[in-house]
């Protein structure tokens, strides 16, 4: 991490730590950031006059912050600023979009030609990308809206070749201009639109414009969801421990950021390892753990393993001054001595995912300096230790856009779940913004929800440290990837895990892409058995066996083998049907002991005793 200053005109970004409320109880409201008025003339030194100033920039941005959903307006300036200079200085590139240009207004105008003289159907001059499904129907193939379509799609072609390949503009600037560009077309596309779309008008006419009236009783329902903070409809039919979160076990262990759940065994024996699973803390540990046909958690219990979970906390303002290392502390080493005094003797199968997969690594990493050896593996699912290619959620993460943050969360205590959602939905806007708006509100029909998209729809928060110490640590300055991560005061490095490691990737992950989490090769130094699945970062990962249309590559490569890159390993890694979970229970089922006895639940003795029954009560909380 950069070194911070040490004059004491510096600023200040760590604000004085609240107690913390008891289980249930609702948290003071934080201290106000904004100081009372002081006249100039009174301010004795410049450390006043900095503090003044710092109270002052801060309630400012914090204030801007939350007109812009946490975008930071000077990220966003330099970055156009940037590319628009640039084209304005390449007379080249001027003149090679003037001529696309050119030639798109030729292709449009000859194909609206034929398609007038065919009699309003004839094949397009431009298709839409494999994922672009907002123009699938057979409607969007007829006169006047064939013609609408594909002048969009040309335009939106344009667009991409302006705002990329322009001489001089840097990489992240580039990616976040062909970005929000992208962004503002996806707005104006034809489909978003009632007097252009020809399947909301059929709709029109079928149903009498009743479409438009439930369309807008579904608008006010769904503001009034957001005033009151309420969840999402449908998402009543998923509760939490009656329909999800329900395979049968004990919290046998609480601190106030985790609680600790041991499952109860479903066969006569088990193997004698036990896995811990470390979820992500930005998410409700029942990912895993979703309806029973659809729970990792009870796979793993039906293939004979003991299996501990941790659920997490939702932060709260009181929370603010919880950090990365505060999360290992009471996370994960909290987690697993507690699986060490149940389980005596034995070492630790240990899962991470996504984000649970980093504080993982962090932690096993620590544990392999400190000459720790309770982990018998790690599994990473959909875990990143590189950031240098983590996706486009890269492409705001840069000094401007993380300090611009840091104000919002500091006036707030921690990252909202809205600011989080809405960066996530971002990412595939087609997908989860505009054509859920189209449903919704012009067709005036609703998404049926499943498990998991309810899951979704129960976000968490993020402590302010927390997650300034992950956005600086780990997306700016990369430190775990480059052994500057800092445990205890000495640093770390993934290379000293000797652990056999199991790691997850997943085709369509806009979260952790999997090229990022391929990187594991490089900073590992043991056997390394990688997964590429079908999915994206959660349906990929929750592959229920009995779901068909799965398939997955699997490859392992030993501590002495030579490294493949990613493209000549996607080029050898066989292929297989189905779920990738029993491949992973093998895998496990070779790195454990002959099957023995369950252990009790939790250990009195050792002061772990039974608190209450499984989902518990963190995650509850709303």
């Amino acid at each position: 991490m950069r070194s911070r200053p040490s004059d004491p005109r510096a600023r200040n970004r760590t604000p004085k730590a609240l107690a913390v409320p008891a289980l249930g109880q609702k948290p003071d409201r934080p201290p106000a950031t904004m100081p009372p008025p002081v006249p100039v003339a009174l301010l004795s030194d410049d450390a006043d006059l900095h503090q003044i100033r710092d109270a002052l920039d801060h309630a400012a941005h914090a204030g801007l912050a939350r007109l812009t959903g946490g975008l930071s307006p000077a990220a966003l300036t330099a970055a156009y600023m940037d590319w628009a200079v640039h084209l304005a200085i390449s007379p080249g590139k001027q003149l090679e979009l003037a001529a696309r240009a050119a030639r798109k207004g030729t292709r449009l105008v000859q194909f609206a030609s034929l398609c007038a003289l065919d009699g309003g159907v004839c094949e397009p001059c431009v298709e839409p990308l494999p994922q672009d499904r907002r123009f699938a129907g057979d409607e969007w193939q007829r006169w006047p809206f064939n013609v609408i379509h594909q002048a969009f799609l040309l335009q939106q072609q344009w667009w991409h070749n302006a705002t990329t390949d322009v001489d001089g503009v840097t990489r992240q600037h580039e990616a976040v201009v062909e970005f929000v560009s992208r962004q503002i077309l996806d707005m104006a596309a034809p489909s978003n639109f009632v007097a252009t779309n020809p399947m909301v008008q059929r709709r029109i006419l079928e149903t009498g414009g009743r479409n438009l009236v439930q369309g807008f009783h579904n608008f006010l329902d769904d503001w009034q969801r957001i005033v009151r903070s309420k969840p999402a409809v449908g998402t009543e039919a998923f509760q939490v421990g009656r329909d999800v979160a329900v395979t049968p076990g004990k919290v046998i262990y609480r601190n106030r950021l985790i609680e600790l759940i041991q499952y109860a065994p479903t066969t006569d024996e088990v193997r004698p390892e036990p896995i811990l699973i470390v979820p992500a803390w930005i998410m409700k540990y029942y990912i895993l753990d979703l309806s029973p046909a659809n729970s990792l958690v009870r796979y793993l219990t039906d293939q004979g393993f003991t299996v501990f979970i941790i659920s997490w906390k939702n932060p709260t303002a009181a929370d603010r001054d919880l950090g990365m290392n505060d999360y290992r502390k009471l996370g994960v080493m909290a987690a697993l001595d507690a699986v060490n005094a149940i389980v005596p003797g034995r070492k630790v199968h240990a899962v991470g995912y996504c984000l649970g997969g980093t504080l993982l690594a962090i932690a096993a990493a620590a544990m392999a300096r400190d000459g720790d050896e309770r982990l018998q593996t790690v599994s990473l699912l959909a875990a990143q230790a590189d950031f240098r290619e983590a996706g486009e959620l890269t492409l705001f993460i840069n000094e401007s856009q993380v300090h611009f943050l840091e104000d919002l969360m500091r006036s707030q205590g921690y990252l909202d779940t809205r600011q989080m959602a809405g960066a996530f939905q971002l990412l595939r806007s087609n997908d989860l913004i505009w054509s859920r708006l189209v449903r919704h509100y012009l067709m005036g029909e609703r998404t049926p929800l499943n498990d998991l998209m309810a899951w979704n729809a129960d976000a968490t928060r993020m402590p302010y440290r927390m997650h300034a110490d992950y956005l600086e640590q780990l997306f700016l300055d990369n430190a775990l990837a480059e052994g500057r991560f800092m445990v205890d005061g000495r640093p770390i490095a993934v290379s000293d895990i000797r652990a056999p490691i199991f790691a997850v990737g997943t085709e369509r992950d806009h979260v952790a892409p999997w090229r990022s989490a391929f990187k594991i090769h490089l900073l590992a130094d043991t056997d390394v058995t990688f997964v590429l699945t079908t999915g994206g970062h959660n349906a990929g990962i929750v592959a229920d066996p009995d779901q068909p249309g799965g398939r997955f590559q699997i490859l392992t490569k030993s501590a002495t083998d030579r490294y493949r890159d990613p493209d000549t390993w996607t080029r050898i890694a066989r292929w297989h049907e189905g779920s990738w979970w029993p491949e992973w229970a093998r895998w496990l089922a070779s790195h454990s002991g002959k099957p023995t006895q369950p252990p009790s639940s939790g250990a009195s003795s050792r002061g772990y005793r039974v608190l209450c029954d499984a989902p518990g009560a963190y995650v509850l909380q709303p």
